[in-house]
């Protein structure tokens, strides 16, 4: 007969059994790591990938050292960019005149908004014999109609910048390759290029000369003319006054930059238009239904401006016309 083991022996064999399959396999699944052979086949890996001559390797530390130059340059751009972005976002009075293009002074904007005030209040008077509707529209052309026109002016020729500063950029790009310098480029640029181009482009010249390296020069530019587009050129110009490598290159991939965005804004404003259409259609339509009904009917609808009830219902339907023209607004105001 056959002997059995003894239920101690068994329990022992078993344990020894299963530490040893489970050490097999931890050491299957670890020994490249252990042994090290994984880290010795990476290092040969990346000998045999480096540049065997001494040449190639002067070219590859200099592409590393001018890339880790660009990045270094790109960030004190980004601190840079931070700490003037509040004054670009909310610019003061005398620095909107300035970049709208007026010739003003502070005086002058009072002026015109006393002028202003006072024909509004005229208007007023002749339309309504209401004082309150006449304070009104003196408050508006006081207050509201001359910041106004400040600030379509200064959209206009922010438009008219952006429409020419592709072509400028391009003449800088031909100036660059036919072997002149970047000043004497920028130089012709603000001789012979349209406004408002030719006039920043003209301060950039006279800031230099007052004793100011180009590149600072330059990076005034986007204070002047708070726009994406200028800001691209000053920063590829400071970076390569300061890292070097192909001007002309990098102008002429940001040419082709901003006539991309300069289609891109067309698209959108062509794909737009319906919806702006609708949106000026519906909101000017309570205007007008209210004018013909005052020219048609004016018992019917002077209630609304004779009686509580009537006040209270204008004031709910003006305030639910600004909710509803604020919402259209953000519906078909795109922003790239």
């Amino acid at each position: 007969m056959i002997e059995t083991l003894p239920p101690v022996v068994s329990t022992l064999a078993v344990a020894l059994l299963f530490a040893l399959c489970l050490g097999g396999v931890i050491y299957a699944v670890f020994q490249p790591a252990l042994s090290g052979s994984k880290r010795r086949d990476a290092r040969l890996n990346v000998i045999a990938a480096r540049p065997q001559s001494i040449e190639k390797r002067r070219q590859a530390k200099d592409g590393d050292r001018r890339r880790r130059s660009v990045q270094d340059q790109l960030k004190d751009f980004e601190e840079r960019q931070k700490n003037k972005q509040n004054r670009r976002n909310n610019p003061s009075l005398n620095t909107r005149i300035e970049q709208a293009g007026l010739q003003w002074e502070r005086r002058h904007f009072i002026y015109f908004s006393i002028a202003s005030a006072v024909v509004c209040l005229v208007l007023g008077l002749l339309v309504s014999p209401n004082i309150w509707v006449a304070l009104g529209l003196t408050f508006a052309g006081g207050l509201g109609f001359p910041r106004w026109y400040v600030n379509y002016k200064r959209k206009r020729r922010f438009n008219k910048f952006l429409d020419e500063l592709p072509s400028a950029v391009d003449i800088i790009v031909r100036g660059v390759k036919a072997g002149l310098p970047l000043g004497d480029c920028i130089k012709i640029v603000a001789r012979e290029a349209n406004e408002p181009v030719a006039s920043e482009f003209g301060k950039i010249v006279e800031t230099q000369v007052m004793g100011i390296s180009l590149a600072d020069a330059v990076a005034r530019l986007p204070d002047r003319v708070p726009l994406a587009e200028a800001n691209f050129f000053a920063i590829v110009v400071a970076i390569q006054q300061k890292a070097g490598g192909g001007l002309a290159e990098a102008l002429g991939n940001l040419s082709k930059v901003l006539r991309g965005r300069k289609t891109l804004n067309r698209k959108i404003k062509a794909l737009s238009s319906e919806a702006k259409s609708s949106a000026a259609i519906i909101g000017s339509l309570p205007i007008i239904v209210t004018g013909i009904l005052g020219l048609t009917a004016p018992d019917y609808i002077g209630l609304l401006f004779t009686t509580t009830t009537g006040n209270i219902i204008i004031g709910g339907g003006l305030f639910w016309m600004f909710c509803g023209i604020m919402v259209m607004r953000q519906m078909i105001n795109f922003d790239f």
